[in-house]
């Protein structure tokens, strides 16, 4: 940019020479004109003559390079250059723009981890990210970013979590916590067993998002592209006519007055304002989105954002924490004690929530010898046999299905019945909490216009409806297979109408189904599932449902900006265009509604990187 400023600085210098310098030789003066437009528009023209060949023609260059240098061959020589000057300083403003934008979303790719430091032995050797496997120990120092996902197997620390969640709050890790690849080790030296290579790592995947985020392009950026592909060569020839038609048929009229409203139409004509604009507009409305910790992977996901009216939520992990402890053991056959035993051990090869709160309850190292076969039924729960007993642990629909005799009576909670070859032992009652801010996320998203809210959930009828109830979520369905929420999800296709776009939000390897068949998945990223991400169209990095709504407020603000900058650009051309076809507009008002309006409209569209107040 600084040599392109510098250009256009020295030419802008040699201009004012040649309009102030009373010079009685024309050809000096004329001379004058043509290295000051030589200066600041050669590379126009060029680019114009290049694509000409390639067969490119009707574009923004051609259209610059035909009226300054028609404007020259009519004796309009401060005006021929006035075009290319100025259209060079709106080319500029766009540049600044577009690089202000890029960096705000590019100031993620300093997550990536330059090294990563794997323990070899005694020794600490600098090693690349992308060759370092599963299983290896890898060493992070204070102040130093975190390379790979992993589990801490020593030592504690601080960990600055804001570039990939937006949280500003530090989080405590200790020996068997989970981290983040992308985040920083702000205290402690903390030794990591490896549990993903780095491209399946979060902050790799991050990265992949944002980098190929601008490819997918919202309905209204297609449809500024289609018009300026049609719109261009039409006014070309309109142009043509204008220039050749009238003097033809008009006598009194000359060539040299109509080719100039036919070069000011040319001027005003091109779509620089719409072309650009509109997708900076989207541009930063994803690099904002990001300062929030919310990835975005299109501007179209963006835009269908802005016209949702109907959220589905899943509720594990998602409206609640999906940190499940166990509340009560009830036995009327064995003891407490032997019954969690027992559950915790049929449980053991599961990653299930309620499966983890078991193991974590019994707080015993389990003995894989005592366990000989395991079967997990989806939705369902787990027949394994333990010290050559069949356990049988999971829900009412899985007693059922085995035809084993269970309490009906009115629980509230997660229960996990079990029992021992049939005969059934007893309950055991599991609570998860309500995350904090779900009840304000509801809140929230009815005051940005959404006006149905729905949980879909797996969890037993009581525990559904006292989480809706305090929640304030409008319909709830319980007790629900992963294939059941996609049925669901259909029905309320079938219920609305095409207009009326529906998000789902989940977690869970069971809602990649559902968050792919919406028409906005959301995933929340922090804790979510891999095939949760990687089905979703936007992500909550910080795990907070309450981001929703700052992300419909983002993508109403930034549709908003959009369609300003396309009404204003039109508007503002389509006068200037009847003005200077009937000779009322001179070149200069051209150039303003060219390069002023293409200024105006980007200025406007930094705005949508502004989400402070959001």
């Amino acid at each position: 940019m600084r040599k392109d400023i510098l250009r256009i600085i020295i030419g802008g210098i040699v201009y004012i020479s040649a309009l102030i310098i009373n010079l009685d030789n024309y050809f000096i003066q004329l001379a004058l004109f043509v290295i000051s437009y030589i200066i600041v528009g050669s590379d126009v023209v060029l680019r114009a003559f290049k694509n000409i060949l390639r067969g490119q023609v009707f574009d923004e260059n051609f259209l610059m390079a035909i009226a300054s240098i028609g404007a020259f061959f009519i004796g309009e020589f401060p005006e021929g250059v006035a075009v290319m000057f100025f259209y060079q300083i709106g080319e500029l403003f766009q540049s600044y723009a577009v690089n202000k934008s890029r960096k705000s979303i590019a100031s993620l790719m300093d997550i990536r981890p330059d090294f990563a430091n794997v323990k070899v032995g005694d020794k600490l050797v600098k090693t690349d990210p992308d060759e370092v496997s599963i299983g290896d120990t890898i060493v992070i120092k204070a102040g130093e970013r975190i390379p790979l996902d992993g589990k801490v197997i020593d030592g504690s620390s601080m960990i600055d979590t804001s570039a990939l969640t937006g949280e500003s709050v530090p989080r405590q890790v200790e020996i068997g916590s989970e981290i983040l690849s992308g985040c920083i080790n702000i205290n402690g030296l903390v030794t990591v067993e490896v549990t993903k290579e780095y491209g399946e790592s979060t902050v790799s995947k991050i990265l992949d998002l944002v980098e190929n985020a601008s490819n997918k392009k919202s309905n209204s950026e297609r449809f500024i592209t289609k018009f300026a592909r049609y719109y261009t060569p039409i006014v070309v020839i309109v142009a043509v006519f204008l220039a050749i038609v009238p003097p033809l048929v008009i006598r009194t009229e000359t060539f040299s007055e109509w080719i100039y409203r036919a070069l000011s139409f040319l001027v005003v004509s091109c779509p620089c304002a719409l072309v650009i604009s509109v997708p900076l507009s989207f541009f930063g409305g994803i690099g904002g989105a990001s300062r929030k910790g919310i990835l975005v992977k299109g501007s179209n996901y963006l835009e269908i954002l802005s016209k949702t009216e109907i959220i589905v939520f899943d509720k594990t992990g998602t409206l609640t924490k999906g940190v499940f402890n166990v509340q009560e053991i009830h036995s009327d056959v064995i003891s407490k004690e032997e019954l969690l035993e027992l559950a915790a051990y049929a449980e053991s090869y599961s990653n299930h929530p309620i499966s983890l709160s078991l193991k974590r309850a019994y707080d015993k190292k389990i003995n894989n010898q005592r366990i000989t076969d395991v079967e997990e039924i989806s939705g369902y729960g787990v027949v394994a046999v333990v010290d050559n007993k069949k356990i049988t642990a999971g829900n009412i629909k899985l007693m059922e299905t085995m035809n084993i005799t269970y309490f009906k009576g009115e629980i509230t909670g997660t229960v996990v019945h079990v029992a021992v070859d049939n005969v059934y032992a007893g309950y055991i009652v599991i609570a998860d909490e309500v995350k904090s801010d779900s009840e304000k996320a509801i809140i929230d998203l009815k005051l940005s216009g959404i006006k149905q809210t729905v949980m879909l959930t797996g969890d037993n009828k009581n525990v559904a409806n006292k989480v809706s109830k305090e929640l304030g979520i409008d319909t709830v369905y319980s007790e629900l297979l992963p294939g059941d929420k996609v049925e669901k999800l259909e029905e309320l296709f079938m219920q609305k109408s095409s207009k009326v776009k529906l998000a789902f939000v989940g977690d869970g390897i069971n809602d990649a189904p559902v968050l792919a068949r919406a028409d906005i998945g959301i995933a929340m990223g922090g804790l979510g599932s891999d095939a949760a991400i990687e089905a979703a169209d936007i992500v909550i990095m910080t795990d907070e449902p309450s981001k929703i709504a700052t992300a419909i407020k983002i993508s109403k603000k930034t549709l908003r900006i959009a369609y300003q900058n396309i009404v204003f650009a039109i508007s503002i051309k389509v006068l200037v265009l009847i003005l200077s076809a009937v000779g009322l507009a001179s070149m200069w008002a051209a150039v303003f509604a060219d390069v002023g309006v293409t200024v105006i409209a980007i200025i406007n569209s930094f705005r949508a990187l502004n989400v402070k107040n959001v």
